[in-house]
């Protein structure tokens, strides 16, 4: 027992089994603890140390599984022989842990209605899938993706967007973070890229790690600045030209038009994020850049995020022709990064027609919702004013106060209720008066959004007119 002769800080904030753990392992390093010298039992350790028999199991467990002794049936547990230098201890720094909290209101904008998801429908057709007879899903498959998918993808976005593309240029991944590399890497390095600003953050920073050259474009009511993307030297410009992340703007036919010249002009490009673009609201569904595109210059990107789930993760690129040999050329040996599995449960899904129906449910629910979320602010105009609500499932408020954006998005944290200010969302940080705050609807249910209004409205101490009428 003398070579355990060593003292456990009982009021440490450190697990005791730990402590012991690090004691005993450095023993064994420092070679007071010989090799093959046989340890205490537990209930023998226990007792001298005046600790439960449970802290030395742990710590046991622990050293036997990292190897530094050896358990020997019937006999006991002996020190196993180490490499020092394998074993030094490594200072390390605390991990970073963001900061947890339960809000009573949330508004974020990356929220869907999870109680209207077709469960059932969802759970009877991953059987089938499932099938006994189906062995090729145990297989890697095509490395663009499943072609059945593929083709159905296909016919959705000709119906429903006007692209027009066939199978072998749709490229499935795991979401946009995983298809925008493979294309910035299929791009020549020299080209730059221009993004939309105030725009979604994952963009800019994609091009960022991969030292990519990124412009900021500003953006306004009509969607991003053809003119201070003329007088750019970019070559890609990466847009959400049917609902704009995060101003809610629609590109507008003249600037369309003016993009589409401005690609054919040179060698650019253009990357069409199609964000939301499946609930539109005030009109028919505006057709996608690509399907104006004559020139082969757009590059359209699409998800299930909002359709289906975000947890699907599932995205899809349709490339231009003039991309799609260089692209089989680069990127012939990988594999699709999504579950054969999942591809085929959501190609059946939309082959057998509940997809469609899906979306036409919840784009209704989706309209009432934000029905209920306008009617409610309205009584709190003209201090408050509504933009954005042509499409998709965030609305952006404009606030006449003298409060920062920064300090109402704090008010409201300490109301228990999340929103997002615009500024935020800015790669200059540029402050905005009058300040504009996001507000998402889709996480909400009906019944929620009249109240969180008023709750969020009360903590700024912006008064209703109804309550004003009524006094």
């Amino acid at each position: 027992m003398e070579m355990l002769m060593f003292q456990l800080r009982r009021a440490d904030t450190t697990p005791l089994y730990q402590q012991l753990y690090q004691e005993i392992k450095n023993a064994i390093i420092s070679g007071t603890i010989s090799v093959e010298t046989k340890l205490p039992s537990k209930r023998k350790l226990a007792d001298y140390l005046a600790i439960s028999q449970t802290t030395v199991e742990l710590a046991y467990g622990q050293l036997l599984a990292e190897g530094f002794i050896e358990s020997k049936p019937r006999k006991g547990f002996y020190a196993q022989p180490v490499e020092e230098l394998a074993y030094l201890d490594v200072l390390q720094e605390e991990p970073v842990i963001a900061e947890q909290i339960n809000y009573t209101v949330d508004f974020n904008p990356g929220e869907i209605d999870t109680l209207s998801f077709p469960f059932s429908t969802w759970r009877k057709i991953a059987k089938e899938v499932m099938d006994e007879t189906n062995h090729e899903i145990l297989l890697s498959g095509h490395p663009q993706g499943d072609e059945v998918l593929r083709q159905e993808i296909a016919r959705y976005l000709f119906q429903s967007r006007g692209v027009v593309c066939e199978a072998e240029q749709i490229i499935i991944g795991s979401g946009t973070e995983q298809l925008v590399p493979l294309l910035i890497r299929l791009l020549p390095k020299t080209l730059i890229f221009g993004f939309e600003n105030p725009g979604y953050p994952l963009t800019h920073n994609i091009f960022s790690h991969y030292d990519r050259q990124a412009v900021p474009i500003q953006v306004d009511q009509e969607g991003i600045n053809i003119k201070e993307l003329e007088a750019s030297h970019v070559d890609v410009a990466y847009v959400t030209p049917s609902h704009q992340f995060p101003t809610g703007s629609v590109l507008s036919a003249t600037r369309r038009s003016q993009l589409l010249n401005w690609a054919g002009a040179g060698e650019r490009y253009v990357v069409e994020d199609d964000y939301d673009s499946e609930f539109r609201y005030t009109s028919r569904p505006i057709p996608a850049l690509q399907s104006m595109d004559k020139s082969g210059r757009v590059i359209y990107i699409s998800t299930f995020s909002k359709s289906l789930m975000p947890s699907l993760r599932i995205a899809y690129m349709v490339l231009p022709k003039r991309l799609l040999r260089a692209y089989q050329q680069t990127f012939l040996h990988y594999s699709s990064s999504v579950p054969r599995f999942d591809q085929q449960v959501v190609a059946k899904f939309m082959k057998d027609g509940h997809f469609a129906r899906h979306l036409n449910r919840m784009r209704k629910l989706y309209q009432k919702k934000l029905d209920k979320l306008t009617s409610s602010l309205y009584s709190f105009a003209p201090t408050v004013t509504i933009s954005g609500e042509q499409a998709g499932m965030h609305i952006v408020l404009t606030i006449e106060t003298t409060r920062s954006e920064k300090e109402l998005v704090e008010l409201a944290k300490q109301a228990n209720i999340r929103v997002f200010g615009l500024q935020s969302y800015d790669v200059f940080e540029q402050n905005m008066f009058p300040p504009r705050i996001i507000l998402g609807f889709g996480g909400l249910s009906e019944e929620e959004i009249e109240h969180s209004v008023e709750h969020l409205m009360a903590c700024w101490k912006i008064p209703s007119k109804k309550k004003q009428i009524i006094s």
